[in-house]
């Protein structure tokens, strides 16, 4: 029977999206399959990533004043630029402030008891000499009545006699009074006046630690904020500042370095002088460079509670696009082994077979397995001292067996040189003739062939 056109392009329009989907579905097989990497030479680098704070090497550093507990009633901005000179943080202490007003008290009372005094003992004085010069009166009346005494009888004279040297002798024993009343003055004030002395000293000595409690930045630069030796966290107002607790740090932005902190498994990797990349979240883009250059051997917890340690570490910073600002989250890529222009492989390619370090080279459709020797290590790659040349590509994953050619094995000669472990030869399978003059290329006898640092024996085969 004829066939119906209408028919035949109604099945080419189901039948050719079927046969694309079966096709699509075969390659993604084919090429989830065939999980390769290159061989190719690079730098192999085994590298620890820990998080840091970008610090100053040098900062000015405002403490509490020694010897005073006050609590913190005022701080400057944590970050903000500050003057020399400028207050950035003011405490209070209450004991201080009521001895100082005690004091005040004290030094207005001993002042007012020397004015007293003063007061009382030049009082005195003048009363003594009122009393002097009513003698001295006295004294001059008598005198000016003396040429009445040769007209009076001799008793009377006498009289007149005794009266005019008693005068004398009262006089003289004012003149001493006095005298003895002003040493007597002047030691009494000298007493009083070296207690206010004392007391005015002890008035300022309070004063000068009131105003201590007033701190000043000693050079411009941006202000941060300490923590505090109670909770471990950024200092803030009301807490309270011991003696010599650092309050605020003004850094010098020209000489930066990165604090770390790393857990003891990580401080276990890491050996002084180990070299570090920076990066920075804040400052996409720009990097550092820099080296371990302190290690604190014992560790501390990561908190009063933790069992946890943690471990301290300082990293200079050698150079740099930017430099980073103090406080600033760090990303620190620490290199723990470099070796450069070496063949490096993925962990995921190598396998164990027989107590071998196997790698699966990529023939064709099919897979040659090939001992390797590796060097150094870490997690993720391998460098492989011999067994590749650097031109291979090299599976992910385990080929399926149907796939999988002999297993290429390397000399005793090589094994030895690099101290891996020698494996146990086999005699080479004779060759059919068949296999003879085939693609593989080996010697005939089954003598090894060199490729570099890849010996071929050729057992068998298949064809690529």
């Amino acid at each position: 029977m004829p066939s119906n056109p209408s028919l035949t392009r109604i099945r080419y329009v189901f039948l050719m999206p079927i046969a694309a989907l079966l096709l699509l579905a075969c390659n993604q097989s084919n090429q989830t399959n065939d999980l390769l990497v290159s061989a190719a030479p690079s730098d192999f680098e085994d590298v620890l990533m820990i998080d840091g704070v970008a610090e100053s090497v040098r900062s000015a550093v405002v403490a509490c004043p020694e010897e005073l507990e006050a609590e913190i009633v005022y701080l400057v901005d944590d970050g903000a630029w500050v003057d020399s000179g400028q207050v950035v943080c003011r405490l209070e202490s209450k004991e201080l402030n009521s001895m100082y007003d005690n004091l005040m008290v004290s030094l207005e009372s001993y002042e007012a008891a020397l004015v007293k005094s003063k007061a009382n003992l030049e009082m005195q004085y003048a009363l003594l000499e009122a009393q002097v010069k009513s003698l001295d009166a006295q004294t001059a009346i008598a005198n000016l009545d003396s040429l009445q005494l040769a007209y009076v009888s001799p008793k009377e004279r006498r009289l007149k006699e005794l009266d005019m040297e008693r005068a004398a002798i009262e006089r003289a024993k004012l003149t001493n009074k006095l005298k003895a009343l002003e040493t007597i003055n002047r030691s009494q004030l000298r007493k009083q006046e070296l207690q206010i002395v004392r007391w005015t000293n002890r008035v300022q000595t309070a004063k000068d630690l009131l105003d201590k409690l007033t701190l000043k930045a000693d050079q411009a630069g941006m202000a941060i904020w300490s923590d505090s030796w109670l909770t471990g966290e950024k200092i803030k107002i009301g807490e309270v500042a011991y003696s010599g607790m650092p309050l605020i740090m003004i850094p010098d932005l020209k000489n930066m370095k990165v604090k770390i902190e790393a857990t003891e498994t990580q401080f276990k990797q890491l050996n002084m002088n180990d070299s570090i990349e920076f990066t920075f979240d804040a400052m996409p883009g720009k990097k550092a460079w820099g080296h371990i250059t302190s290690m604190t051997p014992i560790g501390r917890p990561i908190s009063r509670s933790s069992k946890v340690k943690v471990f301290d570490l300082e990293a200079s910073i050698d150079s740099a696009m930017t430099l980073p600002e103090p406080g600033l989250s760090v990303n620190c890529r620490i290199f723990l082994k470099r070796v450069p222009n070496v063949i490096v492989l993925p962990q995921l390619a190598l396998f164990d077979v027989d107590s071998l370090k196997v790698v699966y080279v990529k023939k064709g459709k099919h897979y040659e397995p090939r001992q390797v020797i590796t060097g150094a290590s870490s997690s993720k790659l391998a460098v492989i001292l011999a067994g590749l040349t650097g031109k291979e590509d090299v599976s992910l994953i385990k080929p399926a067996s149907n796939k999988v050619k002999q297993l290429v094995r390397l000399p005793d000669s090589l094994v030895k040189k690099y101290g891996a472990p020698v494996p146990s030869t086999k005699m080479p399978m004779p060759m059919s003739s068949g296999m003879q003059g085939g693609k593989q290329g080996g010697m005939q006898d089954g003598t090894p062939l060199y490729q570099g640092d890849v010996v071929i024996i050729m057992e068998s085969g298949y064809p690529d």
